[in-house]
């Protein structure tokens, strides 16, 4: 299930993100980039609709999910029910 990031309250949302970023531990190359900078790099992401902030039923995890990967999310959660 998607979860409106409007309907998230933005401190929850931040730190559902932060945790994100901490557990997918996502590389950059060379460049250093601040923790900061990652929770914000994917949060305009959130907004701009390329990923995707979801509910996991069957798991009960909330988890970012690149948007393409949105109908694999589906089928997985509803043969897996």
């Amino acid at each position: 299930m998607i979860i409106p990031i409007a309907d998230v309250e933005l401190e929850t949302l931040l730190n559902i993100i932060e945790s994100f970023v901490l557990r997918e531990g996502t590389e950059y190359g060379s460049v250093d980039v601040s923790l900061d900078d990652k929770v914000q790099q994917v949060h305009n992401q959130l907004k701009s609709g390329e990923v995707l902030l979801v509910y996991s039923e069957l798991h009960e995890t909330v988890n970012i999910i690149p948007k393409q990967q949105l109908g694999e999310f589906e089928a997985a959660e509803a043969n897996e029910s």
